[in-house]
């Protein structure tokens, strides 16, 4: 059993985690909150942080990625700006959540590079690749060629694309991995003893799917650019993730066909890979298109203008990967399907490599916050121990 005067030495040595300015802030809304409690069926942010009475740097990173920035909760505070008190609850949860994008990826140094110029990194790489592509398919004389019947693999051999592709996808999931592991282990340490329960999961699964707290907490919206509630939003969102997946589905099935079934690609219009693929590319042109307007057309207390680049340079990715794989897929008959390969591949590979410090790790980061509120809402709570 440890002494009264080693008990005394730890206390006087231990020291909490500083807050950064942005974390002070969310810490100080937060309080305000919790003592008004008018916004607490909006979302799943204001019933986690009544399970609080003061706010660490982790349950601080924690919030800010559980809040979805609908702006119900500021279009309702009586303390919103220019009130004294200067409650904005999106733009301070805003703030906190780029700067976690930062702290939590692997390597750092490109998490910091893409937080400031995340636009224009996007655009370089995929810029860059799509060069690369198209010179060296310049000096291997095939990027002005007959029409081949839409078949890539004349102008890159599968197996190097599927190698190519494979370790840049692989190490991206590495890297992501890593981020989100370092972001669970600290905000909750406690709660991931409780992750065999399949009730959570159920219900996170539930809720990230369904996206349900981009609708306001009263289903009829988030509030966009004024008081008037939209859906847009949700819906931009929706088909913005099941294009990716639907594009992403295209791809498993087409592996299936080439080594299971033996049949190589090209695939006729109305194959499974190509109706799942034009699907989801209409999908990622309709969803990031809608968003990128949405965005220019925030309110600018609804978020942090300097999460801009981050989120713009998501989209215009996604708008590049979409659109160069129609164009692809409708010009794959023609003369130009070796250039349009070649920037398409570029675009795709850009999107793979700043996958886990782009707008693309909030997903997966906000999964892990909507799954320590589905645990820790079925956990004893911490309040009602501490006063018995």
């Amino acid at each position: 059993m440890q002494t009264l005067q080693s008990l005394t030495s730890e206390a006087q040595t231990w020291q909490p985690i500083q807050l950064t300015r942005n974390e002070e802030e969310v810490s100080r809304v937060m309080q305000i909150c919790n003592a008004c409690r008018y916004c607490e069926g909006f979302c799943a942010v204001f019933p986690a942080m009544t399970r609080r009475l003061d706010f660490t740097k982790a349950d601080v990173n924690y919030l800010a990625n559980l809040c979805h920035n609908c702006g119900a909760c500021l279009h309702a505070c009586q303390y919103a700006p220019p009130h004294e008190f200067g409650v904005n609850v999106p733009q301070a949860m805003a703030k906190v959540r780029l700067d976690t994008y930062t702290e939590y990826a692997w390597p750092r140094a490109v998490g910091v590079l893409y937080k400031s110029a995340g636009a224009t990194l996007a655009i370089a790489v995929a810029a860059g690749l799509a060069l690369f592509l198209v010179l060296a398919l310049a000096m291997t004389g095939t990027l002005l060629h007959e029409p081949m019947a839409g078949n890539f693999y004349a102008i890159f051999p599968h197996n190097l694309l599927a190698a190519m592709f494979g370790v840049v996808f692989v190490c991206a999931l590495v890297s992501l991995g890593i981020g989100v592991r370092r972001f669970w282990r600290d905000v909750s340490p406690a709660e991931a003893l409780q992750m065999g329960k399949g009730s959570a999961f159920a219900e996170a699964a539930s809720d990230a799917l369904s996206l349900k707290y981009l609708d306001g907490g009263h289903g009829e919206g988030c509030n966009n650019e004024d008081d008037r509630y939209s859906l847009a939003r949700r819906r931009f969102h929706h088909l913005t993730f099941y294009g990716f997946l639907l594009c992403f589905a295209a791809t498993c099935v087409a592996t299936l066909y080439h080594f299971f079934l033996d049949w190589p690609a090209p695939y006729p219009y109305l194959s499974l890979p190509v109706v799942l693929g034009t699907l989801g590319g209409i999908g990622l042109l309709i969803g990031p298109a809608g968003l990128l307007y949405l965005n220019m057309r925030r309110h600018p207390q609804h978020g942090d203008a300097a999460q801009k680049p981050m989120d713009r340079g998501f989209i215009v990715l996604l708008l590049l990967v979409s659109l160069t794989g129609l164009l692809l897929l409708a010009l794959r008959d023609t003369s130009a399907m070796a250039l349009l390969l070649a920037v398409h591949l570029g675009s795709v590979m850009a999107f793979f490599l700043t996958m886990p410090y782009s707008k693309f790790s909030h997903g997966v980061f906000r999964c892990a916050a909507l799954l320590k509120n589905s645990i820790e809402k079925r956990l004893p709570s911490r309040l009602r121990l501490g006063s018995d």
